[in-house]
């Protein structure tokens, strides 16, 4: 009879075992399936290159987090903590620990400097792959920024794209794909990323930038195309929330995403409420949960 008892009990253990087994398993297929996942920016939720950024990211509810490379100014390159190994690992550690993904690494220094000038773009860019291969990063933002604008500095245009092919060679060698955000339309975009013919630099797609231009978000969005478009910047200029806003429909965009068979990252950038453009996990998390509830919806 004892035998019996043990030998059930035991029974009882293994089909336990096996259930959570299970349990698990599907839970990592289920987390790997998301078609869309949703991040936010350490910049922009007043974290930049801070390890805090990355439990306020938790708590925001995004999957995960595009950390910044650190100022720029006039130093030969970024000022990045991320270059000290421990460092990183503080970094890769904490982001196991809560489950959240780091999407990408930001070069946002050039939204004020100039890629299209500066002498030692060379080394900026390769700081920020060889950081983003220490960790694992597939994805780097390249933003051409007010100063590299070729919709307002057309004769640039020749340099930037001299610059791109050495900036795409240099990431084939890390197997890291370049995001880049211009201020040109989608047609224009598309023949620019053509002319530089790397497929290790794409668009990093902002929905800002069609919007505030007048520019039918949807029409760029299928010009592009699924290939070209790397990740997104997934929110309006400030002002109103995501589910708020008058100019975009989530849904629609979601709608036309599915019909291009594009899968990826939805960055949230801005669209913070007027009324309290400070307050961090107020604005955040209403977007971050916006995005989810259009997004992620079964």
């Amino acid at each position: 009879m004892e035998n019996q008892n043990r030998r059930a009990f035991i029974g009882s253990i293994s089909l336990l075992t096996g259930s959570l087994m299970i349990s698990n398993q599907w839970l990592m297929a289920n987390e790997k399936k998301l078609r869309y996942k949703v991040a936010v920016i350490d910049l922009m939720i007043l974290k930049r290159q801070k390890l805090s950024a990355l439990p306020l990211t938790k708590e925001i509810g995004a999957d995960g987090l595009e950390i910044d490379m650190g100022g720029l100014g006039n130093r030969e390159t970024f000022d990045n903590k991320l270059a000290d190994p421990k460092v990183r690992q503080e970094y890769l550690d904490k982001a196991k620990d809560l489950n959240l993904e780091i999407c990408s690494l930001a070069m946002t220094g050039f939204y004020a400097q100039s890629f299209a000038t500066r002498p030692t773009y060379q080394k900026m860019i390769q700081d920020c792959l060889d950081t983003a291969k220490s960790m694992g990063i597939k994805v780097v933002f390249l933003p051409l920024g007010v100063q590299s604008d070729l919709v307002k500095n057309p004769e640039l245009r020749q340099p930037i794209i001299d610059r791109l092919k050495v900036a795409g060679k240099m990431a084939s060698k890390a197997g890291i794909v370049i995001g880049i955000e211009s201020a040109l339309d989608a047609t224009g975009e598309l023949k620019l990323l053509k002319e530089v013919g790397s497929i290790n630099v794409k668009s990093y797609f902002n929905f800002s930038n069609a919007i505030k231009n007048g520019r039918n978000l949807h029409d760029e969005l299928r010009i592009l195309g699924r290939k070209n478009i790397i990740q997104i910047h997934a929110t309006n200029e400030d002002g109103v929330w995501l589910q708020n806003d008058p100019k975009i429909n989530l849904y629609k965009v979601k709608e036309t995403l599915d019909d291009l068979g594009w899968s990826g990252w939805l960055v949230v950038e801005r669209s913070r409420d007027a009324a309290q453009p400070t307050n961090v996990k107020y604005n955040f998390s209403a977007n971050t949960s916006y995005l989810k509830s259009v997004f992620q919806a079964e």
